[in-house]
């Protein structure tokens, strides 16, 4: 916008013609007082004696987070577990797989197609336990007669599981 720009926009508004704008019409007040805005009082704010210690609201903020990590916790088990059970078919309760709890270890059937990472992280997921050990057993199928048809049962694979010492899973209590 140059300098002679601004002059023939002023022209421009002096010629046209000049309307006068109407005030609103009042309205005649009622004998009735209403009630007047309250503005800010600095004498009605509570001295800082009164209010609570900032310890106090510190731990109302850190038990706030401490209820969402929470939930957001449940929320990513249930996901992972989905995947977690899988991985993992069934606990393996046997008079051996029991004698072996008292050394912490614990024997599970899982899927064919599975590694020992996967095992352990399924573990992990599912009970909350630190696996220390994996070992992986492939176990045959075995023969099987009914009448004169003959054949063999599946192949399944077997994990027995060494967990730190002085944790516990709590499927085997008490079997």
């Amino acid at each position: 916008m140059g300098i002679f720009d601004r002059f023939k926009k002023t022209k421009d508004i002096e010629k046209e013609p000049k309307v006068e704008k109407k005030a609103p019409k009042k309205k005649p007040e009622s004998k009735k007082k209403k009630a007047e805005p309250r503005l800010f009082d600095p004498s009605l704010v509570p001295s800082g004696k009164e209010e609570k210690p900032k310890a106090e609201k510190q731990k109302k903020e850190a038990k706030d987070v401490k209820e969402k990590t929470k939930e957001k916790t449940k929320k990513e088990k249930k996901e992972d577990t989905g995947e977690a059970y899988r991985v993992l078919i069934k606990p393996l309760v046997t008079e051996k797989s029991t004698s072996l709890g008292v050394y912490s270890k614990y024997v599970f059937k899982v899927a064919s197609k599975v590694s020992k990472i996967e095992i352990k992280k399924a573990i992990h997921d599912l009970y909350g336990v630190e696996v220390i050990k994996v070992n992986i057993v492939n176990q045959g199928g075995k023969p099987i007669q009914y009448g004169r048809s003959s054949g063999r049962t599946g192949s399944w694979k077997k994990a027995v599981i060494t967990l730190k010492p002085g944790e516990k899973i709590e499927i085997y209590e008490g079997v």
